[in-house]
């Protein structure tokens, strides 16, 4: 099924590998701007506004086999090669995840980090705060609160917020309602992508408990955490960030500061 139109930044050299970077919920691709920078030099970046967020706005969340079809329309149509390596956080993580398994042939490897694929508790309660929460998230205490807990720098608030109002009525909801289900994808036991499970070691305990169960559900997974950082370790840790990212995607050894979480090897390997 094809994908609906997203709109898509793209930076770096024509003969480079392409990576496409895909954001968490209430934000857009705003969110990548440090990352942009350190990579656009020597990697093809795509930088996509998901459905109901940023420049996509216009276009409604629908689900997550709908926005995958769409970020695959993009990978097909503008990555170099037909294929990308994916970077996913939060929501992005997600969809990267999801691709990996459903697509492998357009995605080599896919960064996925903050995913959680364990049952969360309460979840008729989860499911009604949410609902409750979903008008206040474009309000002044709440975008404070949010940007202090993804470490926006002060310089970047109006940036942050502007990127968290652009967000559709509606998504926040539609969104949050798919991801408590979310389990690892069927496809991925015959998928070629490589993987990536990664999260800040202070991120939320389920997330975290996620990360093996996530690797282990793809052939060529692996399970890393990052000590001293939460779920948006890519504003926490900016240079770390980037330098996981040019590993994955070039198949290099990792930085030695991600270590592997409890029942996985170093090699990846159960």
């Amino acid at each position: 099924m094809p994908g609906v139109p997203l709109s898509v930044r793209e930076t770096g050299p024509d003969d480079a590998p392409t990576v496409v970077l895909l954001h968490g919920v209430g934000t857009s691709g705003w969110m990548w701007r440090q990352l942009v920078e350190a990579l656009e030099d020597e990697l093809h970046v795509l930088t996509v506004d998901l459905p109901g967020h940023g420049r996509s706005a216009a276009t409604a969340w629908v689900s997550m086999q709908d926005s995958a079809a769409a970020v695959a329309d993009v990978i097909a149509d503008r990555a170099h090669g037909g294929a990308a390596h994916l970077v996913g956080l939060s929501l992005g993580g997600y969809l990267a995840a999801d691709l990996a398994a459903t697509r492998s042939p357009l995605v080599p490897s896919a960064l996925v980090s903050g995913v959680n694929v364990l049952p969360f508790p309460r979840p008729r309660l989860m499911r009604a705060a949410g609902r409750l929460m979903a008008p206040l998230m474009t309000s002044g205490p709440v975008l404070r609160a949010n940007a202090r807990a993804l470490r926006v720098p002060p310089e970047d608030l109006a940036g942050y917020a502007e990127a968290a109002r652009a967000m559709a009525p509606g998504t926040f909801v539609r969104v949050g309602a798919e991801l408590m289900d979310y389990r690892p994808p069927a496809g991925a036991a015959s998928s070629s992508s490589r993987v990536l499970a990664v999260a800040g070691a202070k991120e939320q305990d389920l997330i975290v408990r996620s990360l093996v169960e996530l690797a282990r559900a793809f052939p060529h997974g692996r399970a890393r955490t990052v000590p001293g950082v939460g779920h948006a370790w890519n504003g926490e840790v900016p240079d770390l960030f980037a330098a996981v990212v040019r590993a994955h995607v070039g198949g290099a050894p990792l930085p030695d500061q991600l270590v592997a979480p409890p029942g996985e090897r170093l090699d990846g390997g159960p």
